[in-house]
């Protein structure tokens, strides 16, 4: 959790990212800060995310971003 919090940190270092809302919806990412998560991601657990898992429901927490992940192969 604590690594997955600290990319989403770099990324848009004005929220803490500890609260249980959704990250979307809040307006804390973007877009475009899912296309650069997910290059974060897939740098730092060796994964390779699928298209078609681009989906606001996969970014929207750090529990949904934990199971793209797993899904994707990752080890947490």
């Amino acid at each position: 959790m604590e690594k997955i919090r600290g990319i989403l940190i770099d990324i848009r270092p004005e929220y803490d990212f500890l609260e249980d809302i959704d990250f979307i919806e809040a307006g804390m990412l973007d877009s475009f800060d899912i296309i650069t998560l997910v290059t974060d991601l897939e740098e730092n657990f060796d994964i390779r995310i699928d298209g078609s898992d681009i989906l606001p429901e996969n970014f929207c927490s750090i529990k949904a971003i934990e199971n793209l992940i797993e899904k994707s192969g990752g080890v947490l």
